[in-house]
């Protein structure tokens, strides 16, 4: 059983200049790879509105696009999208149901999202060549969270995860857990996606593949079962500068066995100088890169190191300081500005995210809910 696994696709920019001549052509090259599986899926990285639906309040672009982008799913040969990202439910409701209508319209399965929870968390059950696999599929918790009264994706939640992979696992015969999270242009996993990944693998998960970042990672076999931390952008226009970090990708052939799960790597490049998806044929350059990665993420120290290096490059209590302008904040990230967050305001900050109890309290009372 071939399953293919993609990355991010959001029709922007020039991508979107070839929906509205009805021209999908920009998927010719990765079509055969896709057709060479027996079941292909793909991150359908927005919603389907309209320019009168109303976007949410939140934090980061509210992404939309035209219904002709699930058309160019179906040409280019997929079977199903996955619907738990952080865009989903960028134009609420509306936009939720629009996406799963012309997913049944154009013959194209989902999992991921749906128009409450439940429906969220649905797992998808296919029978291919003669075996069942389960396929499940979450996204950290961000603006795009579906409740029991709304639509949007379903969220990662450690506790469901293992019971609804328990229970996947008695129905199926293989179980794939795929992720939307991580931290974005960040090419390695956080110390705590790489213990909550193998431990879905604990719970019964066959394979873990995870997407979101915008830049590739690395991968890692656990008890001989494949977790992918990270596939890149599959076809997602949207810097106007040339940007090797954005534009390399790379798509996911998994071959399930009974004795052990194989793998193929697909490396392309997207809507870089050639406006469409490119399979690279020299794989040496991308597979060093790789190698590399690796070598951190098998290693709990170099890992938790490089996670701390980002933190204190990024700066994240930048959040709470009086700064609220592009430059003031760029000054501050460069340690050219004081802060004015004292060590016992630091404190507090601590305690509030870090005990389980104050935490959510303190959602609850951000949520409106």
């Amino acid at each position: 059983m071939k399953i293919l696994i993609a990355g991010d696709f959001y029709p922007r920019r020039r991508i979107n200049q070839f929906l509205k001549k009805g021209d999908y052509s920009f998927f010719d090259d990765i079509a055969p790879i896709v057709k060479e599986s027996d079941y292909s899926i793909v991150n359908f990285e927005s919603c389907i509105a309209s320019d009168n639906d109303t976007p949410i309040e939140k934090t980061g672009p509210n992404l939309k696009c035209e219904k002709e982008a699930m058309a160019a799913v179906k040409y280019a040969g997929f079977n199903c999208v996955t619907l738990a990202n952080n865009h989903f439910r960028d134009f609420g409701d509306q936009g939720v149901s629009q996406t799963i209508k012309e997913c049944k319209q154009n013959g194209v399965d989902y999992v991921g999202g749906g128009e409450n929870l439940d429906n969220a968390k649905s797992v998808l059950y296919k029978k291919i060549n003669g075996k069942i696999i389960a396929i499940i599929n979450r996204c950290e918790n961000e603006w795009s969270i579906a409740t029991n009264n709304r639509g949007g994706s379903a969220p990662l939640d450690i506790i469901d995860d293992y019971y609804q992979i328990k229970a996947a696992k008695n129905k199926a015969d293989y179980v794939l857990v795929i992720t939307h999270g991580g931290i974005e242009k960040y090419s390695y996993p956080t110390p705590r996606m790489k213990q909550q990944y193998r431990f879905y693998i604990d719970a019964g998960a066959d394979a873990v593949v995870n997407h979101h970042q915008h830049c590739i990672s690395g991968y890692e076999l656990y008890h001989n079962n494949p977790i992918f931390y990270g596939l890149g952008n599959f076809c997602f226009d949207w810097v106007t500068a040339s940007l090797k970090w954005w534009e390399e990708g790379f798509m996911l052939m998994l071959d399930f066995n009974e004795d052990k799960i194989g793998f193929v790597m697909y490396p392309y490049i997207q809507f870089s100088v050639e406006p469409k998806v490119q399979i690279i044929k020299d794989k040496s350059s991308f597979e060093e890169e790789i190698n590399e990665i690796n070598k951190i993420i098998a290693d709990d120290d170099l890992l938790i190191n490089k996670f701390s290096e980002w933190v204190l490059r990024r700066n994240s209590l930048s959040l709470f300081e009086p700064y609220n302008s592009r430059l003031s904040m760029g000054l501050f990230a460069r340690h050219l500005l004081p802060s004015f967050v004292s060590e016992s305001k630091k404190r507090q900050i601590l305690n509030l995210v870090r005990c389980e109890s104050h935490r959510e309290s303190l959602i609850k009372a951000l949520s409106k809910e």
